[in-house]
């Protein structure tokens, strides 16, 4: 496995490449300390399984430059690291192209989770989006209307519920997204809930879980 590490303090890169070689043995980490070295260096390495990138430090213009790179390099999942932790940040991040966001005050069974997570082809999503699922700023004009935030016998809001449908019927992310009229990365957000209340890791999971307690039509 090869990834590319990037952040412009050593001693934190230091910290990342231990606990990165608990994922699994033999690990090869490629480290950069700005951007500009980052695109550099995932242009020398096309075949990085991962990249992990901190959202502020030199040549960065933070979710300009996630958007950036992962149209530059769609097939590498990039997770950000940030010590920022404002919700319309993580939102925006994961709208940008990002297919995790973690926080740096993370602790390292959480950051290895995460990874683990998306080296398996998942989204994650940080806990302070997955708690208020339906309150995100999406410009929708019911995300004000109290009811929303009411949930189903299953834990699941009215929204989640309109995703699942849309996921049952194969539709992707950013399909969905332009279904309902929300941002990508807020469709990412209310999948990863749907995830974690119907207890699966994947959208097939997801369907067949959904399909068995009467949510969807059998799919």
């Amino acid at each position: 496995m090869k990834i590319l590490l990037v952040d412009d303090h050593n001693l934190f890169r230091e910290g990342m490449r231990y606990v990165l070689q608990q994922l699994q043995d033999g690990i090869e980490i490629i480290e950069a300390s700005n951007f500009v070295d980052a695109l550099k260096q995932a242009d020398l390495h096309p075949d990085l399984d991962l990249t992990l990138m901190d959202l502020n430090m030199p040549g960065s213009e933070g979710a300009v430059s996630v958007k950036f790179f992962h149209q530059r390099y769609p097939h590498i999942p990039l997770v950000i690291i940030s010590g920022e932790e404002g919700r319309s940040l993580m939102e925006k991040v994961m709208s940008s192209g990002a297919m995790g966001f973690v926080c740096k005050s993370s602790t390292a069974p959480v950051m290895l989770s995460a990874l683990n997570l998306v080296l398996a082809g998942g989204v994650y999503v940080p806990p302070q989006l997955l708690q208020h699922g339906d309150g995100l700023q999406d410009n929708e004009p019911e995300r004000r209307d109290k009811r929303s935030i009411n949930t189903n016998e299953y834990g699941l809001t009215a929204r989640q519920m309109q995703v699942l449908k849309h996921l049952a019927e194969g539709m992707s992310n950013k399909e969905i997204a332009r279904e309902i009229a929300l941002a990508e990365g807020t469709v990412k957000i209310h999948v990863a809930a749907l995830y974690q209340t119907l207890r699966v890791n994947s959208r097939m999971e997801a369907v067949r879980v959904a399909s068995q307690l009467g949510l969807i039509g059998a799919a």
